[in-house]
């Protein structure tokens, strides 16, 4: 079966999102679409709307075939790293080919890129160095530094898209039988756009966001986003509750007043101090909106505060992810239909990770950090939530 990789939140699933799979399986030619997706926490770090399960049926209901966990030691990082992860599960199932989503460029373009980078790798570092304190994005500094070292590049680097998708090019190039690199350009929306146009089919997910979270009334903000998503995704939010960060802030102020400093400068990513900022500002903030605003400077940006914010949510350990980001450990179902079914059937015998139907006793090694997040994730809901991993089986659309 000729297959075609697609790495996702989607938070929620939207029509971009559906364009996206259309658009892959149409320039592949693929019989199944595998989508690697995070799990409960973001790239951005942030808890997703709604939970993995949620998402994996939107997914299914809208042209994936088989939907597999991205590991939140991979899914709560920059690009290079979630890359890895998502690139690492796709090479594992035999994937041959690889779409993304981008503004700018076309796949020469990501090959060419990446073959120069391993030639200026050490020129790059060096002008990381010298404006890692000006308080400019990544993206920005990437943008600037390519445009002097390699000025006749197509890509925007400023971009988040095209970041993710050199980072997807770089990773996938270190294997000797790389997936063919299908760039897919977005259509109407861009990235970071908070609002929704009226008359217009798609919208990002950071302004569905904004529209979910901000009313007050569910059931208006369900109709206005009608153009905007597939029906399937709008029924599976109308029954679904919605959580944010601040469905979390009590928890994450509590790690933050209970640690000691020690304690904290043990969490992953914890540097330069920041532990002495956090203890001192967690006391002042109303919400945990307000608190990222009083902590955020030039060196540390929101993402990256917010990514930091996850990681002492979890209490999530140098010592824990270190070892655990050489590679994923397993592969984790979260569901499939009968196309996916079949995919996986054929290519198990290949397969070098052990493959998760189901979370138990006798796997649940292998796990062990997304049981805790799936955990810790279910605090943030008023429901009484079912468990996110132990005895949850694949979700199966026939």
């Amino acid at each position: 079966m000729k297959s075609c990789g697609v790495i996702v939140e989607y938070n929620p699933f939207h029509n971009g999102h559906l364009y996206h799979i259309q658009q892959a399986r149409k320039k592949t030619n693929a019989d199944v679409i595998i989508a690697i997706m995070s799990g409960n926490f973001l790239q951005r770090g942030e808890p997703a709307i709604v939970d993995k399960w949620t998402r994996t049926q939107m997914a299914l209901f809208n042209g994936a075939d088989l939907v597999i966990e991205l590991p939140v030691s991979f899914s709560v990082q920059p690009a290079d790293f979630f890359a890895k992860g998502g690139i690492a599960l796709l090479h594992s199932l035999g994937c041959q080919n690889f779409c993304f989503g981008a503004e700018t460029g076309k796949t020469a373009d990501y090959y060419e890129l990446t073959d120069k980078l391993k030639h200026k790798k050490s020129e790059i570092e060096e002008r990381f160095n010298e404006l890692k304190n000006d308080g400019s994005s990544y993206a920005f500094q990437m943008d600037q530094i390519m445009k002097k070292l390699l000025p006749e590049t197509q890509l925007n680097l400023s971009s988040p898209n095209t970041i993710l998708g050199l980072a997807y090019a770089k990773e996938n190039a270190n294997y000797s039988n790389p997936m063919a690199l299908v760039p897919i350009k977005r259509i109407e929306a861009e990235y970071h756009d908070k609002d929704i146009v009226e008359n217009q089919k798609r919208a990002s997910a950071t302004a569905i966001r904004v529209e979910l979270t901000n009313s007050l009334d569910q059931k208006n903000s369900l109709e206005i986003l009608k153009e905007v998503m597939p029906e399937s995704s709008q029924n599976l939010l109308s029954v679904a509750e919605w959580v944010t960060w601040e469905n979390y802030w009590p928890f994450l102020k509590y790690q933050l007043i209970n640690q000691s400093i020690k304690e904290l400068q043990l969490i992953y990513e914890m540097k330069e101090g920041i532990e002495y900022r956090l203890k001192e500002k967690v006391k002042e903030a109303e919400n945990f909106k307000d608190f990222i605003s009083l902590v955020k400077n030039k060196r540390y940006t929101w993402v990256r505060l917010q990514r930091l914010c996850v990681y002492i949510l979890l209490n999530m350990k140098k010592s824990e992810i270190n070892p655990q980001l050489d590679s994923p450990k397993a592969i984790h179902l979260l569901g499939f239909n009968k196309i996916g079914q079949t995919y996986l059937n054929g290519v198990k015998k290949i397969v070098d990770l052990p493959i998760l139907n189901h979370i138990n006793k006798k796997n649940a090694s292998l796990w062990e950090l997304d049981i805790k997040a799936g955990d810790i994730y279910n605090l943030g809901y008023t429901n009484n939530m079912r468990q996110q991993d132990y005895r949850r089986q694949p979700i199966i659309i026939t």
